[in-house]
């Protein structure tokens, strides 16, 4: 059994994330720094409820949406920012579940409320994770997204690279080597 580590460095508002939590309530257009900020473990949480990454990608879309359109009214209280984002995501994410109910005849047969409260230890490591991606050589993160993310097989990406097939390969192993010896080293 897993234990969970006390999300102490989550509890507190960072200095910087209260400044720009305030230059975006005075200008909106600084609402961007925030989004880049908590975009990753927001979607993170909600890919890992829906399951679908079109609907996570509109969710979160939504959410960041909703953030912004409320943000003159949200109030610094101590708690962080990133805690008001995961109650709207969980809040879109129960609608955007109780809308899919709704549209489904299939759906009669579920009788139990999807779990939306927020696993922080999963959230981080999956935001770590895509962190990772983002850094690995541009042919790497190429096949990784293509492969993994638009479930691509590796012969269409051994096209689209104008490759062969073994080297997709090579570029797909040497990328997950490269994210699972970083994922357990503990390096961000």
């Amino acid at each position: 059994m897993a234990v969970q580590r006390p999300a102490a460095h989550i509890s507190v508002e960072e200095p910087d994330e209260r400044l720009l939590v305030e230059a975006a309530q005075r200008d909106p257009r600084k609402f961007g720094d925030l989004y880049e900020l908590h975009f990753e473990r927001i979607y993170a949480f909600v890919s890992r409820r829906v399951g679908d990454r079109q609907t996570a990608e509109d969710v979160t879309s939504d959410v960041f949406h909703k953030a912004l359109a409320n943000l003159p009214s949200y109030e610094l209280r101590g708690a962080p920012f990133a805690a008001w984002l995961f109650r709207i995501a969980a809040n879109a994410v129960a609608d955007q579940s109780k809308r899919a109910a709704r549209e489904s005849t299939a759906g009669a047969g579920q009788s139990s409320e999807p779990d939306f409260q927020p696993d922080l230890e999963a959230i981080e490591h999956r935001a770590r994770l895509f962190r990772l991606v983002k850094k690995l050589p541009d042919d790497q993160r190429r096949v990784i997204i293509e492969r993994f993310v638009e479930q691509k097989s590796i012969r269409e990406i051994a096209q689209a690279l104008t490759r062969s097939e073994g080297a997709v390969k090579q570029l797909q192993y040497r990328a997950l080597e490269s994210l699972r010896a970083q994922m357990e080293g503990g390096h961000a």
